[in-house]
């Protein structure tokens, strides 16, 4: 039995407050409440970078605190949870209520993001002071029920949480967290005031105007301790800052990694600013987003978006207003081709062709080319780009001629039979049979190649002296005989999933045989056609072809607004071939770049490859140095035949200067005759005219 005097010794001997907790009440903000009942409310300040800043910065975050513990769960552990939705507008609601907010996107999507800020600390908290030691190890048994937060708190509540963090996954997590964060290179030491609020004291105190500051002096100024001193490695980082934005434009800041993350050396992190807090995102700091890999939905909307557009270009019947957009382009080609063009026909005197391209892109004559040293036209120079032709036959009564004869003042080319008029060089073809000339040349390089890719089959060029459309000639035959000669009148093509990577039906009218027959400007039909014919002769049971080359839809061939060229993609090695047949450069056409770039880099996520931080912006894009048009028209006969030369060389790597078994200047009329030829027969062969 203890005696009085060791009673008496208990009762007088101090406290020990080892254990003695520092009491706090409950923020649950009550001065709020009541002057909402009274229709008072605050008002709240946002800096330049979107922030919240002020006199009631804080109210507003500890409110926000208070509704958090009210409203959501400690149980639930994504703050993304959808089934949070009508909770976390219901907090918004609330906030509305006081503080005087706009009702943007903007500001409640930063008010939400801090809400969960204050949800994570909230359950940090709770594991922290009841679930963990004072070595900040998980204690081993049944922590007591927090009556003191029963308000916010069930018992059921508080079984499920503890449950949570006793997971092994979660204390390997917070092992790893907690040694990440317990000895930081750079320490923050600003407790919570926060970059926002540290930028608008130093503003305030220096009586500056500006409205920001630079993220590295921020950083550096949150970690300067209450005695002002600077620490040798923080002034470090500071300075190789300084040095560095003397050297880096804002854009390239933008959209590489930040000054302050150099010279840290350590990763960017998408949404976020370093060294600016929490709120601040490269689109506020910036006035201009970081671009993103957009979703699979959104590349495919933009896809058909685009895919759409070309369709409706393809189907107008304006076609010829698009000829003057590309005016300057294909000037300055026709420019450079009529330097020297002149050695591209006959020395001496030539039967030709004499086409127009106004209105419509046809042949109204024929007569003979005089291209010789000096020659003159009624006494005086030629003009620049144009030829002597005598007029011999002419095939539309109502063609005007290029150039008026101003000593006559003959206007119409009928009226110039038998006379002399300049006539343009883009638009003068040699007869058949001189284009037969050497045709067998080049008939006997592609066959001696064809030896060793028997598998390759090319359609032989003819090897007579003159070129005769045949199979155009019959066609045409089928086509006035059928009912195809009737305006509306459709044929549809059903292509096969191998071809585009879905299945669809393309339709082919009149008007688009028409294109063939007379030379015209091609639709999207007779493109896809060509592409189907090309699979069927080349690709159908070569495991080999059909498995390096596929075909992308009306897009891809890539119609820019009634101009056709070619892209050749390399997926894998993030490659672009730019094949344009007027000499134009790909940064020309900003929306077919971006489309083809996001298309790439979606599919480099999906393949999950990795690729190095200098290449993960930088898509490859190679110009080709292909053969060239010399008028408004062949475009789309120049893309079958890029197609189906790549094809026939069976390689990905396209050549900077092209194949040397393909390359020239221009293709030749008898060239592009021979895709329309085999065009021809395979309508022919596939019956397409047959009901």
């Amino acid at each position: 039995m203890a005696s009085d005097q060791e009673n008496s010794q208990d009762a007088n001997a101090p406290d020990d407050t080892s254990e003695k907790e520092i009491t706090r009440g409950i923020t649950i903000m009550k001065s709020i409440i009541r002057d909402r009942d009274k229709a008072v409310t605050y008002n709240v300040n946002w800096n330049a970078d979107n922030q919240l800043i002020g006199s009631n910065a804080a109210k507003l975050a500890s409110y926000i605190g208070t509704l958090v513990r009210m409203h959501i769960p400690i149980t639930a552990t994504r703050w993304s949870n959808k089934e949070l939705g009508s909770v976390k507008d219901k907090i918004w609601t609330e906030i509305l209520r006081s503080f005087n907010i706009e009702d943007t996107t903007i500001r409640k999507k930063y008010i939400l993001q801090l809400a969960g800020k204050r949800h994570r600390g909230w359950r940090t908290f709770l594991t922290n002071k009841y679930l963990k030691d004072k070595e900040k190890k998980f204690v081993e048994y049944d922590p007591e029920y927090p009556v003191k937060y029963a308000i916010f708190i069930t018992e059921e509540e508080w079984v499920a949480f503890v449950a949570q963090r006793r997971d092994e996954n979660f204390k390997k997590v917070s092992a790893t967290n907690r040694e990440r964060a317990s000895n930081p290179t750079y320490a923050y030491k600003k407790g919570r005031l926060g970059y926002a609020r540290l930028e608008e004291k130093i503003l305030d105190e220096t009586k500056s105007d500006a409205t920001s500051l630079p993220p590295h002096v921020l950083w550096k100024e949150a970690r300067v301790g209450k005695d002002g001193t600077v620490r040798d490695d923080v002034q470090h980082i500071y300075d190789e800052c300084e040095t560095l934005s003397q050297s880096i434009s804002t854009a390239e800041d933008q959209e590489n990694r930040s000054v302050l993350s150099r010279a840290l050396n350590v990763p960017e992190y998408p949404g976020r600013v370093r060294g600016k807090g929490h709120g601040c995102t490269p689109t506020s700091l910036y006035k201009n987003p970081r671009r993103r890999n957009p979703s699979n939905q959104e590349v495919m909307e933009t896809l058909q978006a685009l895919q759409a557009q070309v369709l409706q270009l393809q189907k107008d019947n304006e076609r010829y207003r698009c000829m003057e957009k590309c005016s300057s382009q294909l000037k300055e080609t026709s420019e450079k081709a009529s330097i020297n063009c002149q050695n591209k026909f006959p020395e001496g005197i030539s039967s030709c062709q004499l086409y127009l391209s106004s209105p419509t892109y046809r042949l109204v004559g024929k007569g003979k080319v005089h291209n010789t040293s000096g020659d003159l036209l009624h006494h005086r120079p030629l003009p620049d780009g144009h030829l002597k032709v005598s007029v011999d036959v002419v095939l539309d009564k109502e063609a005007l001629l290029p150039i008026p004869d101003i000593v006559s003042e003959t206007t119409l080319l009928r009226d110039a039979i038998g006379s002399f008029v300049a006539w343009p060089l883009d638009l003068i073809f040699i007869d058949d049979e001189v284009f037969a000339q050497g045709s067998q040349q080049l008939s006997q390089k592609i066959g001696s190649r064809q030896k060793n890719k028997r598998d390759l089959p090319v359609t032989s060029l003819p090897k007579k002296r003159a070129f005769v459309p045949r199979y155009q000639i019959s066609l045409e035959t089928l086509v006035d005989s059928s009912d195809m000669a009737t305006a509306g009148a459709i044929r549809s093509l059903d292509m096969e999933e191998d071809i585009f990577g879905y299945s669809c039906t393309e339709t082919i009218g009149k008007e688009d045989l028409e294109h063939i027959f007379r030379h015209q400007e091609l639709g999207v039909g007779v493109i896809h056609t060509y592409i189907r014919f090309l699979y069927d002769n080349f690709m159908r049971g070569n495991d080999q072809l059909s498995n390096r080359f596929r075909f992308v839809s009306s897009s891809l061939p890539y119609n820019s607004g009634c101009h056709w060229l070619l892209l050749a993609i390399d997926p894998l090695k993030e490659v672009v071939y730019f094949l344009n047949s007027i000499d134009g450069e790909w940064t020309n056409y900003p929306d077919m770049k971006q489309l083809v770039d996001t298309s790439i880099k979606v599919f480099r996520s999906q393949r999950q490859a990795r690729v190095p931080r200098t290449k993960s912006r930088n898509i490859t894009w190679i110009k080709v140095q292909c053969p060239l048009q010399r008028n408004g028209i062949d475009c789309g006969y120049f893309v079958m035949r890029f197609m189906r030369e790549i094809i026939n060389m069976n390689q990905i790597e396209i050549p900077i200067t092209y194949f040397d078994e393909y390359k020239c200047a221009h293709y030749t009329r008898l060239q592009l005759e021979q895709i329309k030829e085999e065009l021809c027969q395979y309508f022919i062969e596939k019956r397409l005219l047959s009901i």
